[in-house]
């Protein structure tokens, strides 16, 4: 990098990098929440349009996920060889095409393909901005960088709800891909433009034993058999089927279930920042975010275990619920960050994303088909006994994690005791050897 390029970076201001670097890569994440959840409330156009049954509604819309997952390594080793503007640039441009397909598409297949490529291309939003920013800011403030970005995908969702359905009265769900195709492309040529360049960071490739690294340090394996589950099912129930649940079971009409879902999406922006504030409060506290991530997992299978017995005197607010409980899985990133060295967490962080979307993709595709098994009725609504039995299948996914995180949990305070007993015991037998002081 020539003089006159650090010269540059050094003085940039927080005001600038806000406009220049983290706005501009803001808003792909931004649209990558957006189209990631906007089918949950096009479901009804879509089902209507191609006469889908569940399982074809379930691949479709996981499609994203098992897209987004396949490029995680790729757009991993891309940011550290060529760095994130020029990656973040492409990326956008192969989104704009698939969502410019999606608009286009006349069968199941096509919109298969297209939403693929639409995951394809916003693989590396959230980590192309964390890259970006880490660049201009210093390490110490990268975790409330993170929640702001967290919050911007929270504004993402819930613009994927209320505001889409308040569209859709003016355009349908072809059109409405169409100007979604532009911002994507807009907020690419963006990036190109107002960014900073500053020099690729280049280096090795990674290779294959170093990702295998992070698969085997402790921490990470710790962190995801306890949170991976429930962050798959936070992703992938969230963004279809709570809004099928509520029109099917609780018989809300369109536009409550839009608001409901504008609710629970916005309870993101929160949940992200109360995740964050409550994890700090505890660690000042000696309280481990791994402890803390356990009990909000207690808590969201508690509200999924009450859409199982069908709590039917609050299903909106289970609704919400659903959302704002599960925005605690989001820990995860920062458990792993603060877990491993400094030299893993850029891998580990794009391994957690592989995982996570493969997930979330099977937990999609998989509620369809198991919703599918039951027929409808005459207006198409499934009963509630088939999502009974699909939110009970995710439940006992997720026990074995809960369960072994407790044993884990009972047999490091019994280290702990046994470590207090011991010292205590041999001050006292040694005690009154001990000259005074």
């Amino acid at each position: 990098m020539s003089m006159e390029t650090d010269q540059s970076e050094s003085r940039l201001n927080g005001v600038a990098v806000f406009f220049y670097v983290f706005l501009p890569f803001a808003l792909g994440h931004y649209l990558s929440s957006l189209l990631r959840n906007v089918n949950a409330v096009l479901a009804p156009h879509l089902v209507g349009a191609l006469a889908l049954t569940p399982g074809q509604l379930g691949l479709l819309t996981s499609a994203f996920f098992f897209a987004f997952a396949l490029v995680q390594l790729p757009v991993g080793i891309a940011l550290d060889r060529y760095g994130p503007r020029k990656v973040q640039v492409i990326l956008l441009m192969l989104a704009a095409t698939g969502a410019l397909l999606f608009a286009t598409g006349r069968s199941f297949g096509q919109l298969v393909l297209a939403r693929a490529v639409i995951g394809c291309g916003l693989g590396g939003c959230f980590m192309s901005a964390v890259k970006a920013i880490a660049t201009w800011i210093s390490p110490k403030r990268l975790p409330s960088v993170q929640g702001y970005l967290i919050a911007v995908g929270g504004l993402g969702a819930a613009s994927s709800t209320m505001p889409v359905r308040m569209l859709l009265q003016h355009v349908d769900w072809r059109g409405l891909f169409m100007l979604l195709a532009l911002l994507t492309a807009c907020s690419g040529l963006l990036i190109w433009l107002i960014t900073p360049r500053s020099k690729a960071p280049g280096g090795a490739l990674p290779t294959v034993r170093s990702v295998l690294d992070v698969y085997r340090a402790p921490a990470f394996r710790a962190t995801i058999s306890l949170v991976l589950v429930p962050h798959a099912i936070f992703f992938g129930i969230q963004g279809l089927w709570i809004g099928r649940w509520l029109s099917d079971v609780a018989r809300f009409p369109d536009a409550a279930v839009a608001y409901l879902l504008y609710m629970g999406m916005a309870s993101v922006i929160f949940g992200a920042i109360a995740v964050g504030m409550i994890t700090e409060w505890a660690g000042r506290r000696g309280i481990e975010a791994l402890d803390v991530a356990a009990v909000g997992v207690f808590l969201f299978i508690l509200v999924q275990a009450a859409i199982v017995f069908n709590w039917r005197p609050s299903l909106q607010l289970l609704s919400v619920l659903f959302t704002l409980v599960g925005t605690i899985t989001g820990i995860e990133y920062a458990i792993v960050a603060q877990s491993l060295p400094r030299t893993l967490t850029g891998r580990a962080a794009t391994c957690l994303n592989l995982l996570i979307f493969i997930g979330a993709f099977l937990v999609q595709a998989g509620f369809g088909l198991i919703v599918g098994l039951w027929r409808p009725d005459a207006a198409g609504h499934f009963p509630a006994l088939a999502y009974r039995v699909a939110f009970g299948v995710l439940v006992a996914l997720q026990m074995p994690g809960l369960l072994g995180y407790f044993h884990d949990f009972l047999r490091r305070r019994q280290v702990k005791c046994g470590i207090v007993m011991l010292t205590q015991k041999e001050d006292y037998e040694i005690g009154t050897l001990r000259s005074p002081r």
